[in-house]
């Protein structure tokens, strides 16, 4: 069978092209850890190889000879909200499935129900006691997902582990590792008494938090290369800086990418057939408009408090004076931004699909075609596009970004609704935008020559996205070398400044106007909305 590129679930060792998991973790560092008797938390973001990397932990530790460790997720205790009683069943039960599984251990099994019966606010306690006391080596466990538990049941679980923590190892695990997206001290938990609970006080026996990161570049490559060393198939050598651009290592978007190219671009399912960085962008385009499960449950937590006010301020180009730093953290622990060099949304993939998603059915509103705004020789008509989106900017913004989830960030999602609306199907739009940069930079890409494709002419025109916060001097000072430096960055032919007035005592008339300007060499022609 050939091996595939995996983009459901843990990656398994002849069915997948993998990194080697252990290879991702301190494993050194665990290991001391562990014979150190110590509990910590290992935290990762969603689908970036944890539970490969647990599994093969567990596979690890167990080889050596020295422990019993067994990988669990208790996830499905979820399902049982603030009934502590009967998700500690689960958990429980949970547990000893596991233990079957991966140990062919069945004492568990067997004792799981009789510890229930015996049980009374302590069984998860009382399960693991029992089983680290007849164990005849010391007990390791892994529990993944730990952070999808909420309210009394979460904290029944730290505490719990907390209590019998003394006990360890004779009568308790040796050492126990927290598994899920967050670290424990993001755990903000809400009692059925409204008592208010955070995972640092629950969970004060921490030694440590680990996190995995993605892979470096070096891995996405070698990964890569896995295919063409299994199949012969040819990765053209251009495609690898879009890939670590596009993904910046993100485990799934890399394996998915690798997917969408191999097995659903039919002329490529042919070994024989070299993958061009052609291929590489249909693949990439298709995977952005499946918004498949990663990407949905990536957009879903856009809607949470905290990672609204990060997000929103990132695409609205704002500064990060007011938003607490324990929000900044946590959007970086779910994978959504990094910090260095600069607060930004953590890929090219991430930084296209959130303003897609968040302006997604406004986009399916709009009514505007792509042949409206094209030359005869099949160019961009940019000018007739602006203006286009000024009057409907006048008309329609008042109502439209009152719809928006993200009302700060509005003008902004409003333009790249309609540009994606025009653009779509044909050209590219590239987007940039970071914390405090006060200033949004859009890079678009058309090729004039239908059938050539970005083989053939390319226009490349430059937007730069500002909104007016003094006076329009002071946004010209800054924004105009902005602009020019963006332009000549990338080559482009022609370069936009669009100023964005959102002071209410002004009137659309003083709103709405159009003019160039000169930045040294380059004309930039600047729009008012």
């Amino acid at each position: 069978m050939e091996l595939f590129f995996n983009n459901a679930g843990p990656s398994r060792p002849g069915d997948n092209y993998m990194i080697d998991p252990l290879q991702r973790i301190d494993l050194a560092n665990i290991e001391a850890l562990i014979a150190q008797k110590r509990y910590f938390v290992l935290h990762a973001p969603r689908q970036t190889g944890k539970t490969t990397c647990l599994l093969a932990l567990m596979d690890h530790l167990n080889q050596q000879g020295d422990y019993y460790a067994l990988y669990a997720n208790i996830e499905a205790a979820q399902a049982q909200r603030e009934d502590v009683a009967e998700a500690m069943r689960t958990i429980c039960y949970t547990i000893a499935d596991f233990a079957e599984d991966y140990l062919h251990d069945e004492w568990l099994s067997t004792q799981v129900e009789p510890i229930l019966q015996k049980s009374t606010g302590k069984a998860l306690q009382n399960v693991l006691r029992a089983w680290a006391r007849q164990a005849d080596k010391p007990v390791v466990l892994f529990l993944d997902e730990v952070d999808a538990l909420v309210g009394d049941t979460l904290i029944s679980v730290l505490r719990q582990i907390r209590a019998g923590y003394t006990q360890r190892p004779a009568a308790f695990p040796i050492s126990i590792v927290l598994c899920g997206v967050r670290d424990v001290r993001d755990y903000r938990l809400e009692s059925a008494h409204k008592e208010t609970v955070t995972g640092g006080s629950a969970f004060n026996i921490k030694a440590k938090s680990l996190h995995l990161g993605n892979f470096c570049q070096a891995e996405v490559r070698a990964l890569w290369e896995q295919h063409t060393a299994a199949t012969g198939q040819l990765i053209a050598e251009t495609i690898h800086a879009e890939l670590w651009a596009d993904t910046r290592g993100q485990p799934w978007l890399v394996n998915a990418l690798g997917y969408e190219l191999t097995y659903e671009i039919p002329h490529l399912l042919d070994r024989t057939v070299p993958i061009t960085l052609d291929d590489y962008h249909i693949a990439r385009e298709a995977l952005i408009q499946s918004r498949a499960t990663h990407l949905d449950q990536l957009h879903a937590k856009l809607q949470e408090p905290r990672v609204h006010s990060v997000i929103s301020a990132i695409l609205s180009s704002a500064d990060d004076d007011d938003i607490p730093p324990d929000d900044i953290q946590y959007v970086a622990d779910l994978g959504l931004i990094t910090q260095r060099p600069e607060t930004q949304i953590s890929n090219r993939i991430y930084q296209e699909s959130i303003p897609r998603e968040l302006s997604w059915s406004k986009q399916m509103m709009l009514t505007h075609r792509q042949e409206w705004y094209l030359t005869p020789e099949r160019r961009l008509d940019i000018p007739k596009l602006l203006e286009a989106f000024q009057q409907f900017f006048r008309e329609q913004s008042k109502s439209w970004i009152e719809q928006f989830d993200y009302k700060e960030a509005g003008p902004q999602l409003l333009l790249q609704a309609f540009l994606q609306r025009i653009i779509n199907g044909g050209g590219r739009i590239t987007r940039e935008y970071g914390l405090g940069r006060k200033r949004t930079d859009l890079y678009i890409e058309w090729p004039v020559d239908e059938q050539a494709g970005f083989h053939g002419e390319v226009q490349k025109i430059v937007l730069e996205l500002k909104i007016m916060h003094a006076s329009l001097d002071k946004v010209l000072e800054v924004g105009l070398p902005q602009t020019a430096e963006y332009a000549d960055y990338c080559g482009a032919e022609t370069a936009h400044l669009l100023i964005f007035d959102r002071r209410p005592e002004i009137t659309w008339e003083q709103k709405i106007w159009c003019r160039s300007a000169q930045q040294g060499a380059r004309e930039i022609t600047l729009w008012g909305l």
